[in-house]
Parts: C-alpha cells; structure tokens; sequence
C-alpha cells in the first residue's frame, strides 16, 4: 500500500456504507417496468401452468387403452389452446394442441409424428411413456412461490415472469435523482467556437450517458465558473433537488479548485487519494441532505472512478442488494511488466482469439482507449503480467448492469 493513499476497497466499503436506498416507491405497469428495482419481494397467487397441458401436437390417450401392437383409438374430441375438452371416455383419443388442457383421463399424450390418421381413428405407431409430453400443473410456479426477490433490477424476462402469474403492477423504488455539474473555465461545449487554451467538455457527455445507463433522473447543472461564489450556489441548489451529487474537477486544492471549499462550506467533505490508476483524487461527503461525490477532471480517470465508486453507491442507492461487479477470469495476449505499484484498470479488447488485447497507451487522458475497449482489466498493485497469464476481466456491458 502507498503510504498516505486509501486503498480501493477501503474507500468503497466506506462509500457504501453511507449509501442510503430511496425510501420513496411508486407502483408500475409489469409492461413498463423493465430497468426498475423492485422495492418488495413479488409471490404467485397461482399456479403455473394452472392446469395439466400438453406439450406437444399430438393426440390425448390412456396409456390402458393402448395394449400391444398399433392400437386404433376414435378421435372423439378436438382440443386447441385456450379451450377445455371433456373427460376423455375409455377406448377413444383426443387430438391436442400445445398448451391446451389434458382432458381427465388421459395420462399421456403422442405425438403427432408417431401417429397415422385413418377416418375418424388415430393408429399409435410408438407407445408412450406414462405422463409423457404432459406438463404439471405448477410445474413452473406453485402457488405461494416466490418469483422475484426484493432489490433486483428489473430484466425483461423478470416482467415477464411477473406477467405469467398474473401480476399487472409492480411495486419500484423511484428513480434516484442524480446531479451533475462541471468545472473549468477551460471548458467549452461542443458546436461553440474552440478559442486558445480551451478544450471541449467531454466529461459532461460521459458523465451523463453513464447516468442515463443507470436509470437515473438526470439534472445537469452544467458548467459552473471557476469561483467559490457560483460553485457554492449550484451546490445549494443541487442538493435541495437531488439524492446525489457528482461533480468532475476541482477536488484538488489548487487556486481555481473550488469544489473542495464550497462543500466544506455547505456541508462535510472527506477528501481521499486513492491508490489506483487511472484516478487517485476522489471526494465524498454531504450537501444538506444530498450524498456528494467528486471526481477527478481528467477524462479516463472521470471515467474510470465512476464505475468504480459512484456505479456501486447509485446501485445501493437504488436498493439493489448486489452491486460488485462480475468479473471473468480471461488470458492476456499481452505483456505488462512495469506494473505501477498502485492498482490497476487498464483498458483492454477481446481478440478473436478469446484472449484480452491492451490498449498501446494506458495515459489517463486518451479517452480513445476507453471507446476502443470492450472492458477493464482490475490489476492488483505492482502485479506484473505475462503473456498467458490469467487476469480478471470486467467487461463494460457487466459493470453497465
């Protein structure tokens, strides 16, 4: 460890632990909650299938009837999905469709493929097993099941399931209301002229493309002029309008950093440098009743400390139980024999070959790697790799969930 640096996990877990979810829920459509986190644990009222169905085109049959040889059954009834027959009478068979219910009686059903049709007769070619191609009632859900856990972000096949019981709303934590502004006079936006000395705010994009991934009520105050008047306002007002405060530039304790000393004025600030790279400068305090996170200015470590720190505290935000990211254990193509003696995310892509290509500058103002790249490899400090060696890979579209 660095001496006088926090270590990752030592800030998140501090992070985290002043985290507080969003105690307000609102009730939605099943049909519109994808991407919302459920605020209470969801339990069937039914069962599901409610009823034994086939599983196959076929033909309804007792297994009693069907003795030895190629038995002939009557066809005495036909039964489509969404309509019930009536008890199937010894000696005859019922011709079934999908998902329709069994008649009672029958105790398997044959499918089509294993039947020939003569008349108002059904010859079985194959004799079925007892029960075969029927599906249980409540062979997916019983009644009483709990199907959707509370503090999971809401997937397509989670509303879906939720659909199949009969469920039409949900209940979802709001929307986490998430602030942003920027510092800089050097910044200018795209589309304006781009004068001498100045450079066009990249961050501001990033920043809320990342909030909009996760579902944030997005309020960007914009770019705020470097003085401790106009940085001191934004952050009144942003506080009284949002659960979350993250800003980019200007936690550092130069001249024109302004950040440090408007929050330390409206609220309390603990200020971290953080052993790893891309990163180190890192804020986190509060604003009245708003959470703040600071960020460093430069493009890749903005980048870089918001999937770290701010991803995990928005996601407890939110409710969600599991915030740590995923990671998959892939072989590096590459050789990183100068390891920093701070931790490491360094950009990397899949290749063809199933192994992890790096990024030939890891310099944290090349904002290209990051577009280039297909995710992050987390290197523990002074960790030297070889060509070959396993490294624990942490793909974007993981740390975007």
């Amino acid at each position: 460890m660095n001496k006088g640096l926090l270590s990752v996990d030592e800030a998140l877990e501090v992070l985290l632990a002043g985290a507080r979810p969003v105690a307000e829920t609102e009730m939605l459509s099943t049909l519109e909650a994808t991407g919302r986190v459920l605020a209470s644990a969801q339990r069937s009222e039914l069962d599901v299938p409610p009823m034994d169905n086939s599983a196959m085109d076929g033909y309804a049959v007792r297994i009693a009837d069907l003795g030895e040889g190629e038995p002939r059954l009557r066809v005495a009834q036909r039964i489509p999905a969404g309509t019930a027959g009536v008890a199937l009478a010894p000696g005859t068979a019922a011709r079934i469709f999908t998902g329709a219910p069994v008649p009672a009686g029958a105790d398997a059903i044959v499918m089509q493929e294993f039947c020939a049709t003569d008349g108002d007769q059904v010859v079985v070619k194959k004799k079925p097993r007892r029960g075969e191609w029927i599906r249980a009632a409540g062979l997916d859900v019983k009644r009483g099941d709990e199907i959707l856990a509370a503090g999971i972000k809401l997937r397509p096949q989670d509303i879906g399931l939720a659909a199949s019981v009969g469920i039409k709303m949900l209940p979802v934590r709001r929307r986490v209301r998430l602030a942003l502004f920027f510092t800089g006079d050097e910044l200018v936006m795209p589309g304006d002229p781009l004068p001498p000395g100045r450079i066009y705010n990249s961050n501001r994009f990033t920043l809320n493309g990342l909030a909009q991934v996760y579902g944030c009520d997005i309020r960007d105050y914009g770019i705020v002029p470097d003085n401790l008047a106009a940085t001191r306002e934004v952050l009144r007002r942003a506080a009284a309008e949002n659960d979350l405060i993250v800003t980019s530039g200007g936690v550092s304790v130069g001249d024109e950093d302004h950040v440090k000393p408007a929050v330390e004025a409206e609220g309390e600030l603990l200020m971290w440098r953080i052993a790893m790279k891309p990163g180190r400068p890192l804020a986190f305090g509060k604003v009245a009743g708003a959470a703040f996170i600071g960020l460093p200015g430069n493009p890749v470590s903005s980048f870089i400390t918001f999937l770290v720190f701010v991803r995990p505290f928005l996601l407890r935000m939110q409710g969600m139980k599991e915030v740590a990211p995923r990671s998959i254990g892939l072989r590096a193509d590459f050789d990183w024999l100068k390891p920093d003696p701070r931790r490491e995310f360094l950009r990397v892509k899949l290749n063809p070959a199933g192994g992890l290509d790096l990024y030939p500058t890891q310099d944290s103002a090349v904002l290209t790697s990051t577009a280039w790249a297909d995710g992050i490899v987390d290197n523990p400090a002074g960790h030297a790799i070889r060509k070959g060696d396993a490294v624990r890979f942490l793909p974007f579209a993981e740390l975007y969930r």
